[in-house]
């Protein structure tokens, strides 16, 4: 643990971090952390992300442009959340076998706090299927979702391809999708977005199992 306080540059850095991933689900490249702070080059941001991570309240992956991860320690200098056990709608249900046709019904309610996950959650998704079971998703689970339509590679999305919802890891190789299983059982769904509408509804931030009182 570090007690080393944050200059108010980098507080304002780790902030930009923390916002960047509640609104739009993952952190920000060197390139985008420049452009904010008017850095003359993406290795200033560098360097103020290792000094962040020389402190503690962040981690970075080597080799991945987005990987920066905010640890328990950046917490007492982000603001208290107004999205702390705000409720959260329980929307429909997806398939994560084959897809289902889309309900936007509303089921219920859930109060739940939003810091226990990777990402602010907007909703919960009702998963039918054991499609994605080695992800530690199972029938019957509840898929906190954080809403964006962007994704990377490798992230856990809801995909709706026309009036059909799935939950999948998300894979792009120029126009072409695949929307992966986490099950052998299962086959990938291939989508070639010159021909097919594929829509990210979502990030998968976080399960819920179920028996959860409203």
């Amino acid at each position: 643990m570090t007690e080393k306080l944050l200059t108010k540059r980098q507080n304002e850095i780790l902030n930009f971090i923390s916002d960047h991933i509640d609104s739009i689900g993952f952190p920000p490249t060197r390139n985008e952390l420049s452009r904010h702070f008017g850095f003359r080059s993406p290795n200033a941001a560098e360097s103020h992300l290792r000094a962040l991570e020389h402190k503690n309240v962040i981690r970075i992956e080597a080799g991945r442009s987005r990987g920066i991860t905010l640890t328990a320690l950046s917490r007492p200098y982000l603001p208290p959340s107004d999205t702390l056990r705000t409720p959260l709608p329980l929307v429909g249900r997806v398939a994560a076998g084959s897809p289902v046709l889309a309900q936007e019904n509303i089921e219920d309610e859930y109060k739940l706090d939003s810091s226990l996950f990777s990402s602010r959650p907007d909703y919960l998704l009702r998963v039918e299927g054991d499609s994605m079971q080695d992800a530690g998703i199972l029938d019957g689970d509840l898929l906190a979702v954080h809403r964006t339509p962007e994704a990377q590679n490798g992230q856990i999305v809801v995909a709706r391809l026309d009036d059909e919802v799935t939950v999948k890891r998300f894979k792009r190789n120029g126009h072409r999708v695949s929307l992966l299983p986490e099950n052998p059982a299962f086959q990938p769904i291939q989508v070639d977005l010159r021909h097919q509408e594929l829509v990210i509804e979502g990030l998968g931030v976080g399960v819920i199992r179920p028996h959860l009182e409203p």
